[in-house]
C-alpha cells in the first residue's frame, strides 16, 4: 500500500519546460519501476517514461529528447522533466510506482501546453 503525491502540473506555452515530482510513501519495501503517464482528451493512457530498479530508462518515441525522468532514491522520489513542450503534450499526467505484482497510482495532474 502506497501512496503517490504529484506536483509541478500547469499550463505553460510551447517550447516551455515544466517539472514533475512524485513523492511515494508508505508501506515500501522497494520499486521495480516508477514511471509516469498520460492520457490526452480521447485518447488511451499511455506510458511517457519509466525507469527500473536497476536504472534503466524508457520512453515514448513521442517525448525522446525532449523528457528525462529520474529518482532520489532516498527521498522516494521521481522526476519528470519535460522540456520542449508541444501542445500535443497537454493530458493529464500521472505518477505510477510498480513493487512486485502491486502497482500504485498518484492523482493526476494536468498539463496543458498552449499559446
Amino acid at each position: 500500500q502506497v501512496k503517490l503525491v504529484v506536483s509541478g502540473g500547469g499550463l505553460v506555452k510551447p517550447g516551455g519546460s515544466l517539472r514533475l515530482s512524485c513523492v511515494a510513501s508508505g508501506t515500501i519495501f522497494r520499486f521495480d519501476a516508477m514511471g509516469w503517464y498520460r492520457q490526452a482528451p480521447g485518447k488511451q493512457r499511455e506510458l511517457v517514461a519509466a525507469i527500473t530498479g536497476g536504472g534503466s530508462r524508457n520512453y515514448a518515441d513521442s517525448v525522446k529528447g525532449r523528457f528525462t525522468i529520474s529518482r532520489d532514491n532516498a527521498k522516494n522520489t521521481v522526476y519528470l522533466q519535460m522540456n520542449s513542450l508541444k501542445p500535443e503534450d497537454t493530458a493529464v499526467y500521472y505518477c505510477n510506482a510498480r513493487s512486485g505484482t502491486m502497482s500504485s497510482w498518484g492523482q493526476g495532474t494536468q498539463i496543458t501546453v498552449s499559446s
